[in-house]
C-alpha cells in the first residue's frame, strides 16, 4: 500500500479531538450510522418493531460499539415492553469489550440486574430463557466468585446452548467469543476451537459482523496472525459505521508488519469515531481513540516517521483530564505506551528516564511507565533511579497477584527481569545481565500478548540481542534478532540490529538482506535516526 498523503494524514490526526469538523452536514456519516453495521441472525419473539431494533443493537454489539449498544438495547423495551430478551442485550452490552476485563462491581451489578429483570418479565420461548440463563453465569455471584471462574462457567453455558440449538448461528458465534474470553494467553486451544466454529460460518454468512470480528481476535497472535489477513481485509467493509470495525483490521496488520495498512485503518477509525461523537454529542472521548493513537504511533516508529510519532505523543497528552469512555485496561495501556514507546524505540534513554507516571487506575499501565523509566535510567547511567523504579515494579507485581491478575503480574515480572538485566549491564556484570535478560525473553515468549496492548512495549528477545551484540557476541545476537523477528516482523530496530550483527559476523548475504529491508521500510522516514541514515548510506554504497 502506498504511503498516505502527508496532508491528509496530518489533517485527520489534528482533528482527532474536534469531531464537529468532520461530522457537520455529513450525509455519508448519517447513512453509515443508520445502516452499515452488517447482518445478524437472532430471531426473537418480540414485536416486529422490537425485532428490528434488536437486530440493529445486536449488530452494534458484535462490533463493540460501546456505549451506543447500551442505548440501543435500552430503547427496545420502550417500543416493546414484553421483549424480555432485550434485557439479555442490556446485560451483555455493559461490557465495553468483553476481552479486556476484569470489570468493576457496578458494571457487573447492572448486568445481573438486567438479566433478573428479563427473567421477571418472562421470555416467551424456552430458547430465549436459555439465552438469559447462559449469560447469567457470567454475572451471578460477581461479589464472591472471581472473573476467571465466572467466565469459564459462561463459556460452558454457551457451549451447551449451541449444542441444544444446533441451528442457532448466534449461539455458535457467542460461544466462539466466549472461547476468546477464556483464553489464558498460553494455550492456543480455545482460539483454535473458536476458529473451527467461525471459519465455516464465515463462508456461509460473509456479512455477519461478529463472525468476521471474532475471527480477527482468534487469529490475533503472532503464531497464527497471517491466517487472519482475509478477515482483516474485509471487516471494515462489513460494518463501516462502527469505529471498532475500522480499527480491528490493524490488529492483524500490526502483527504481520503491514504498517501503512495499520495507520490507514486507525485514521478511518478516528474519523468514524469523531463523526459518531459529534452526532450524539458524546460526553467524553471513546476509549478507542487513545488505542488508535498507540497503534498509529507504533507503526510510524517502525517506518522511521518520528515526527508523526511525536504528534501522537502530543495528541495522547491532550486526553489528560478528559472523560474516556471504555475499558480501563485498554485506555490505560494506550495512554502509557505512547510516550514510553516514543522514547524506547528511538533509544532516547535519558528521555525515558524522565517520563512521569500518570497515576493511571490500571496497575499494569503504570508499570509500563516505571519500566521505561528503569530501562532509561539504567542505560543512561543513573543506577539509583533505575533501582527505585525496579522496586516500584515489584510492588505493582505483588499488588496484581493479590487481586488475582496473574497474567499482568507475569508481564510485570518480565519487566523487572529486563530492568535488572540492564542495571547489571551498566554495572559491568555482563554475565549476570545476559542471564537475566534471557530469562525475561524466555518468560515473555512463554505467553501471548494481550488485546489491551496489541504490540508489547518492546520485544524482550530483541533487547537480549542488543545486549549480546554490545557484549561482543555478534553470532548469538544475530540468532536472537532473527528469532525475535519471527514474532515481530518488519521492526525497524530488529532489522537494524540484525544488519549490524551480520556485519560483525561477516555474513554478506544477510547484510544485504536486512539492510535492504530496512532501507525499504524507512524509505519515507524522516531520516533523523542513525539507523535510517546508516541503511541509506549502505544501500547507496552498493
Amino acid at each position: 500500500m502506498k504511503a498516505l498523503p502527508t496532508a491528509f494524514a496530518a489533517a485527520l490526526v489534528c482533528t482527532a479531538l474536534t469531531p464537529q469538523v468532520l461530522a457537520h452536514n455529513d450525509d455519508d456519516a448519517q447513512r453509515r450510522a443508520q445502516h452499515d453495521l452488517g447482518r445478524v441472525l437472532f430471531k426473537t419473539s418480540c414485536t416486529a418493531e422490537g425485532q428490528k431494533q434488536f437486530d440493529r443493537a445486536l449488530s452494534m454489539l458484535h462490533s463493540f460499539y460501546f456505549p451506543e449498544t447500551v442505548k440501543a438495547f435500552n430503547a427496545i423495551p420502550e417500543a416493546d415492553p414484553g421483549c424480555a430478551i432485550a434485557y439479555w442485550g442490556i446485560a451483555i452490552s455493559q461490557r465495553p469489550n468483553p476481552l479486556v476485563g476484569p470489570f468493576d462491581a457496578v458494571t457487573l451489578k447492572r448486568g445481573l440486574d438486567a438479566i433478573e429483570k428479563g427473567e421477571a418479565i418472562g421470555a416467551k420461548t424456552p430458547r430465549e430463557r436459555d439465552w438469559l440463563a447462559a449469560l447469567k453465569e457470567y454475572f451471578k455471584g460477581y461479589d464472591k466468585i472471581d472473573q476467571d471462574t465466572r467466565t469459564r462457567n459462561y463459556e460452558r453455558a454457551m457451549e451447551a446452548l449451541s449444542r441444544k440449538y444446533p441451528n442457532d448461528v448466534e449461539a455458535k458465534v457467542f460461544h466462539a467469543l466466549a472461547l476468546n474470553e477464556v483464553f489464558d494467553h498460553k494455550s492456543m486451544a480455545p482460539l483454535q476451537q473458536a476458529i473451527a466454529i467461525l471459519e465455516p460460518l464465515d463462508k456461509k454468512y460473509p456479512s455477519h459482523p461478529g463472525i468476521t470480528h471474532y475471527l480477527i481476535h482468534s487469529y490475533d497472535f503472532a503464531p497464527i496472525a497471517k491466517r487472519g489477513i482475509p478477515a482483516a481485509d474485509k471487516y471494515a467493509k462489513v460494518a463501516p459505521a462502527a469505529p471498532h470495525a475500522q480499527h480491528m483490521p490493524s490488529h492483524i496488520y500490526s502483527m504481520v508488519g503491514r504498517w501503512q495498512d495499520s495507520i490507514a485503518s486507525n485514521l478511518m477509525s478516528l474519523k468514524v469515531a469523531n463523526e459518531y461523537a459529534a452526532q450524539v454529542k458524546l460526553d467524553g472521548v471513546l476509549g478507542g481513540v487513545p488505542h488508535s493513537y498507540d497503534f498509529m504511533q507504533y507503526a510510524y516508529l517502525q517506518l522511521g516517521q518520528d515526527e508523526k510519532a511525536r504528534q501522537m505523543v502530543e495528541q495522547s497528552a491532550q486526553l489528560q483530564g478528559k472523560k474516556l469512555i471504555g475499558g480501563a485496561s485498554v485506555v490505560g495501556m494506550a495512554r502509557a505506551a505512547v510516550p514510553a514507546r516514543y522514547m524506547l524505540e528511538r533509544q532516547d534513554w535519558a528521555g525515558a528516564a524522565q517520563l512521569q507516571p500518570m497515576g493511571l487506575p490500571f496497575p499494569a499501565a503504570e508499570a509500563v511507565m516505571h519500566f521505561a523509566r528503569a530501562l532509561g535510567a539504567a542505560r543512561s547511567g543513573d543506577a539509583s533511579a533505575a533501582q527505585a523504579d525496579i522496586v516500584k515494579l515489584m510492588e505493582i507485581r505483588a499488588g496484581l497477584l493479590k487481586v488475582n491478575q496473574p497474567y499482568w503480574a507475569e508481564q510485570v515480572e518480565v519487566q523487572v527481569l529486563a530492568a535488572q538485566a540492564w542495571l547489571n549491564q551498566a554495572q559491568g556484570k555482563h554475565d549476570e545481565a545476559s542471564k537475566l535478560m534471557r530469562a525475561a525473553a524466555d518468560l515473555e515468549d512463554g505467553s501471548e500478548k494481550h488485546v489491551a496492548m496489541e504490540n508489547r512495549l518492546y520485544p524482550m528477545r530483541e533487547l537480549l540481542a542488543d545486549m549480546l551484540l554490545t557484549n561482543g557476541d555478534a553470532a548469538g545476537a544475530l540468532k536472537e534478532y532473527e528469532s525475535s523477528m519471527k514474532n515481530t516482523p518488519n521492526r525497524l530496530r530488529g532489522l537494524y540490529g540484525a544488519a549490524k550483527a551480520a556485519t560483525v559476523v561477516g555474513d554478506g548475504t544477510k547484510i544485504v538482506q536486512y539492510t535492504r529491508s530496512l532501507a525499504q521500510l524507512t524509505r519515507d522516514g524522516d531520516g533523523t535516526r542513525p539507523e535510517v541514515r546508516e541503511a541509506r548510506l549502505v544501500m547507496v554504497g552498493r
